[in-house]
């Protein structure tokens, strides 16, 4: 049939707007993508190097207090304390497995006390610092506080002093715990620490040379053998000590951003 002459013919015409929905919907996506990507990126920095940047700031002004004033005043001679009595005794029972832990059992590597312990230096507050740490292979000068807590001492660059374990320079055990990243990471490098390398603790009264003698690479964080009076590792026991002495030891995290194991390094005292 012919259209008859004047008849309209309908002309479908496809509208645009679903097509401008759809491009809305997915630019919108994409900014919203582009917007969280930036946000995740803002927070890697800033836990990766606006922390590190901030604690090394306060750990070396802190120093710098610490040994301004040491220079000033008169020097006060370090006195025996109760914590360090306690890790000299059970020092004294001569193996690992007959030796008593202090008196307040010394926290695993990985104990994040909501208190810290009372200080075992006299005329010092609870997470105050009272000594810096000298570790020359690896350029590192750093403020030791009281405790290991992660808000009042190792988040502010500083490393810390596990409760119970021996004073710096005393018979026992002085263990000492820090970040490997973020926070000013003190620890970062102490996998290049080898046999033999130098580290000193400076106090108002002393300062004490230890020399590295043992590491071990990885073990559990509850291994808690590795800060006793005579340090050996319950997990792995060919690592360690048999005698007491005068011991420092170094703790961290490993490997690199991860807290599933433990990093041990042991000095002993030298002078």
């Amino acid at each position: 049939m012919r259209a008859r002459v004047g008849q309209r013919v309908p002309v479908v015409v496809q509208s645009r707007g679903r097509r401008r929905t759809g491009a809305r919907v997915l630019w919108v996506g994409a900014e919203t993508v582009i917007t969280c990507g930036v946000v995740v990126l803002l927070l890697v920095v800033h836990q990766l190097w606006w922390t590190n940047q901030q604690a090394r700031a306060e750990a070396l002004q802190q120093v710098r207090v610490l040994e301004r004033e040491w220079d000033i005043s008169p020097p006060v001679p370090d006195v025996p304390t109760a914590a360090a009595a306690t890790a000299s005794a059970g020092a004294g029972a001569g193996s690992p497995s007959s030796s008593s832990p202090p008196r307040d059992p010394a926290p695993s590597p990985t104990a994040d006390p909501t208190a810290d312990p009372a200080p075992d230096v006299p005329g010092t507050a609870p997470s105050s610092a009272f000594a810096v740490l000298r570790i020359p292979r690896l350029g590192l000068t750093v403020p030791v506080a009281h405790g290991v807590s992660k808000r009042s001492v190792l988040d502010k660059g500083y490393v810390g002093h596990y409760p119970g374990t021996a004073a710096p320079g005393r018979t026992g055990n002085f263990a000492l715990a820090g970040h490997r990243n973020t926070h000013g990471e003190p620890f970062r490098y102490v996998n290049r620490l080898a046999r033999g390398d130098v580290i000193s603790v400076r106090t108002r009264g002393a300062t004490y040379t230890y020399r590295v003698d043992q590491i071990l690479p990885r073990t559990a964080p509850r291994d808690v053998g590795v800060v006793r009076a005579v340090p050996r590792s319950i997990v792995k026991p060919s690592y360690g000590y048999d005698a007491p002495g005068a011991y420092l030891t170094l703790t961290t995290c490993t490997p690199e951003f991860s807290s599933a194991y433990r990093l041990v390094v042991w000095a002993k005292l030298v002078r």
